[in-house]
């Protein structure tokens, strides 16, 4: 939206446009076809990558806010992990029930992609919020930050941390990640385009385990003695990346830069182990995400690609109020 666009631009050098939903004619149907009617007897449902991450927990509750103010039923669901496997029931378990609309984040650009096709072939109109899919045909919309933007420029505020030298990790989910794929790009391309000072060692995966992220952080910093700096790429990745560095006694010589704010890396932000955070705006996404698909279920013109906003967090800013917006929610 434009006033989230306009601070955003106040406060860093990325802005994405947040665009509102088209306009269109009505069509006529019901169930989980386009068409108009009362939208009280339709169901937007929410599949989030994980259920207990802080950036999925405020999509949620933006999306549910908006489903109640556009007057349609809302319901969500994640799992526990970032998995495929128990991603895969939860997608099957909502297709049984055949909402007007879905929401949903995929963990895997491929693997979930026939799945995902066989619901929206039975008339569900899907959007893809945070995530996507390889495939094209998927998805009436898909929401998302320009990644591979938030990856360049967390590479550039890391090497500036890091005095452009020494060596410098990006730990990441796994391969095959729309989002997290495009980080990784932003982040290494820039790196190796205009800091060539600092040395990039092989990106690792730590399956968004926290404990795993703390331990390669470790074990790096037992291998590297010249390391300085790491890009953590999400949330949990984060998290374990601020311990490790914590438990190592290398707080504030180690650099972080990390992607998300949730309210544990808030803190390592404010406490000092983490010195710049790239904060997307999940609830913006939850809320355009109902939006366009309320818009499909009426048979109203969609948006096919929305961008949304990033913004650079320091310890300098982070006390405006334009900037602790994009603070993320442990709850509703």
């Amino acid at each position: 939206m434009s006033t989230r666009r306009s601070a955003c631009v106040a406060v860093a050098s990325l802005a994405m446009l947040a665009a509102a939903a088209g306009c269109g004619n009505s069509g006529s149907s019901s169930g989980g076809s386009s068409g108009g009617g009362s939208l009280s007897s339709k169901t937007v449902e929410l599949i989030t990558g994980v259920k207990s991450d802080p950036f999925y927990i405020t999509m949620t509750c933006a999306a549910q806010e908006e489903a109640q103010k556009l007057g349609v039923k809302f319901k969500s669901d994640g799992s526990s992990q970032w998995d495929v496997s128990l991603q895969r029931p939860i997608i099957d378990s909502v297709a049984a029930t055949k909402p007007a609309g879905l929401l949903i984040s995929p963990v895997d650009t491929d693997a979930l992609t026939p799945d995902i096709k066989q619901l929206q072939s039975a008339g569900t109109k899907v959007v893809l919020v945070d995530t996507a899919v390889t495939d094209t045909s998927v998805g009436v919309s898909r929401i998302s930050s320009d990644n591979e933007a938030g990856g360049k420029t967390a590479a550039d505020a890391l090497a500036k941390e890091m005095g452009d030298k020494g060596s410098a990790i990006v730990i990441s989910v796994k391969p095959g990640v729309s989002t997290t794929d495009a980080r990784i790009k932003g982040f290494t391309d820039q790196m190796k385009a205009a800091h060539s000072g600092i040395t990039l060692l092989p990106v690792q995966y730590d399956n968004d385990d926290p404990a795993k992220a703390t331990s390669i952080v470790q074990s790096t910093i037992a291998a590297h003695p010249d390391l300085g700096g790491v890009f953590a790429d999400n949330v949990n990745t984060a998290e374990g990346v601020a311990a490790g560095v914590n438990q190592a006694g290398k707080k504030g010589q180690i650099k972080i830069s990390a992607f998300d704010a949730g309210p544990q890396q808030v803190q390592d932000l404010q406490n000092g182990t983490v010195q710049v955070l790239i904060a997307q705006d999940p609830a913006n996404i939850g809320k355009q995400g109902v939006d366009q698909a309320v818009a499909a279920i009426q048979g109203k013109s969609v948006q096919g690609t929305i961008g949304t906003d990033l913004v650079a967090i320091t310890p300098d800013n982070m006390k405006d109020p334009n900037v602790t917006k994009y603070f993320y929610k442990g709850s509703c």
